[in-house]
């Protein structure tokens, strides 16, 4: 998306979560957007392999039983 089309996305998706955003927020919203989507690419492009994963699979603990 180019920065006007990711501003238009950033107003529509306030409108539908009803999130108050004037101009300037909404503008600031897309520009981390537009920054974010950018390193996503890079991570994208990057050859890796599953090994190459450093953080461990997070399993919650199990949920504890209530006491009577």
């Amino acid at each position: 998306m180019d920065a006007a089309e990711t501003l238009a996305y950033v107003k529509a998706a306030a409108i539908v979560v009803r999130l108050p955003l004037d101009d300037a927020a909404a503008q600031r919203v897309a520009e981390h957007m537009s920054r974010t989507a950018a390193m996503a690419r890079m991570l994208d492009g990057a050859e890796l392999a599953p090994d190459h994963e450093l953080a461990e699979i997070f399993r919650p603990a199990p949920f504890p039983k209530a006491v009577p």
